[in-house]
């Protein structure tokens, strides 16, 4: 056995060694049959990397203003702030139903004011002007229903307040539009009031609530009225039909309209602009001033830092009636013919200048902390983009004008837009209150009897505008913010200069050790000035400049461009 054993692997052995196949080998792969080369193959290159996909581009964001050197923190200088006007119903939309509505607002806040001074990525807007929201049957709201109610097309009570709360964040003032010197026919005060003349209740609360005349008697003069059906009753309606007024000679409607303003107040809100002030008594300015000398002083115990501002539609002599308790609107220099348009179109800004001056004086004279309220247009008026054009830059020097004065100047909606609008031959104010076209879906429409062509109220949408340097938008957000970073403007000590032979004219403001100097050249030529020849104070530096061109202080002399101002300190 051992033999055999010994014998099978020497025939083994040599099997191997003579390349013999043995037997049961597995069959080779195809790969294997491959011909082999005699150098080894080198290794596979690696496999080309998949290029990167370009990134797709993001959306361009807005346009940041990134030039203007703050000497302070930005915040409001107490009511001297920069206000803005907005129609509720025209300017945005959060539900789809096409009236603007107080949560578009707060959507929108982040445009109005993103509570960040410097950040250059919002207007900066210090104070809102809501007109009226409380209910009404009609687009505008001045002929108000309830006025603790909120509007339903506008929202709630609750939104109102989240509104304040939000605007409060970021150092904004929010006032409401009041108006009081009527109400609209549909009101319950109404309603009881004709109840009462029916019934012949004469000791009823509401009998004499609004201010009338019964037939056979002599008609006020100069007032117009209108009957009260199933009446012998004429009711004083000098606005509309539909507006009936009231009677300010009960305590019962001086109380009633005193309890309306001071529930907003305790809501929250900062202020009030009184529309139709004057006409508390028609033709009566002595008599209507009266009255809010004691409204405003009751008010004033509530908030006594609220800004109280009187619509008075009239010359500065009769302003003067009711500065004495709270601020007014400027309609001497307002609209194509006042002196803010007139000086923008190439003007003598000296002019414009020592106005502002004699003015401030005035006021201030009459009540410790008035303030000049400057605009160009509001929601009655025709809008600036009708006579101020932005393409010769006369919106923006008209801009540099009044927002670069003292006080509190109010921006109507849309202005900072070159928004159009103007009544037109449908005679309707509802074409100067048109919707915002903001370019990003928002869904609000123009407000019920427009007739204005709205392909033409608005070149550039919201959108457009926000990403470009150079829009008017950009333009009214580096401007506020010129005024914020030198506080001396809103509420400085203001002395105009006197400029001889030219049309070049400024002032300065001076606060708290400091001073600056705002000087403006809306003519078409570039002017050099020496300011040693209208002030001994030495600014030695330019703080801010904005407009067509440039400004270059050698000394004291200074060269400015045509259609520009320049901030000195």
């Amino acid at each position: 056995m051992k033999k055999l054993i010994s014998l099978l692997v020497c025939l083994l052995i040599f099997a191997l060694l003579c390349g013999c196949a043995l037997p049961s080998a597995p069959e080779p792969s195809s790969a294997d049959n491959a011909p082999k080369s005699d150098v080894e193959p080198s290794p596979a290159p690696e496999p080309e990397p998949e290029p990167e996909p370009e990134p797709e581009p993001e959306p361009a964001g807005e346009y940041a203003v990134t030039d203007v050197a703050f000497t302070g923190d930005g915040a409001a200088q107490g009511n001297d702030r920069v206000f803005y006007e907005i129609f509720v119903g025209s300017f945005s939309d959060s539900d789809g139903d096409g009236t603007g509505d107080l949560r578009g607002i707060i959507n929108r806040m982040d445009y109005l004011n993103d509570g960040d001074p410097e950040s250059g990525l919002s207007l900066g807007i210090e104070g809102i002007w809501l007109t009226p929201i409380y209910k009404s049957p009609s687009y505008h709201k001045y002929d108000v229903s309830d006025y603790y109610e909120i509007d339903p097309a506008f929202g709630t009570e609750a939104d109102l307040i989240e509104l304040v709360d939000l605007c409060h964040e970021r150092d904004v003032k929010l006032i409401l539009d009041l108006p009081i010197n009527h109400t609209g026919s549909a009101n319950a005060w109404f309603t009881y009031f004709k109840a009462a003349q029916k019934s012949g209740e004469t000791d009823g609360e509401y009998y004499d609530f609004y201010s009338y005349y019964r037939k056979g008697e002599k008609a006020p003069a100069g007032r117009t009225f209108s009957a009260v059906a199933g009446t012998d009753v004429f009711v004083e309606s000098n606005f509309s039909g539909s507006m009936p007024e009231l009677n300010f000679d009960n305590e019962r409607v001086r109380e009633a309209v005193f309890d309306v303003a001071k529930h907003y107040l305790d809501l929250g809100v900062d202020g009030f602009r009184f529309d139709a002030a004057k006409y508390v008594y028609f033709g009566d300015n002595a008599a209507s001033a009266a009255f809010w000398d004691g409204y405003i002083a009751r008010l004033r115990e509530i908030k006594p830092d609220g800004y109280f501002i009187a619509e008075v539609w009239d010359t500065d002599g009769i302003t003067d009636y009711y500065y004495p308790s709270m601020n007014c609107f400027n309609f001497t220099i307002s609209q194509s013919s006042g002196l803010i348009a007139e000086t923008a179109k190439k003007g003598n800004v000296n002019t414009f200048t020592h106005y502002i001056d004699g003015y401030l004086d005035n006021i201030r004279a009459m009540r410790e902390g008035s303030q000049a309220a400057l605009f160009i247009t509001n929601h009655d008026m025709d809008r600036a983009a009708g006579f101020l054009t932005a393409s010769a830059n006369q919106i923006q020097m008209a801009a540099n004008l009044y927002i670069l004065s003292p006080g509190s100047p109010f921006i109507y909606y849309g202005e900072e837009l070159d928004m159009r609008g103007s009544r037109g031959g449908a005679s309707t104010d509802a074409n100067r209150r048109l919707a915002v076209v903001w370019g990003d879906g928002d869904t609000v429409k123009d407000p019920i009897g427009t007739t204005y062509d709205s392909a033409k109220k608005q070149d550039k949408t919201v959108a457009e505008q926000l990403v470009s340097e150079t829009s008017l938008y950009n333009y009214y957000k580096r401007l506020i913010m010129l005024r914020k970073a030198n506080p001396e403007i809103a509420s400085g000590e203001y002395t105009a200069l006197d400029f001889a032979g030219t049309k070049l004219g400024g002032f300065i403001a001076e606060k708290d050790g400091g001073a600056v100097c705002v000087l403006h050249n809306t003519t078409g030529s570039d002017i050099t000035v020496d300011l040693s020849g209208v002030t001994e104070i030495q600014f030695t530096s330019v703080a801010g400049v904005i407009g067509l061109g440039g400004a270059e202080l050698n000394g004291t002399e200074l060269t400015l461009s045509s259609q520009t101002s320049v901030i000195l300190r």
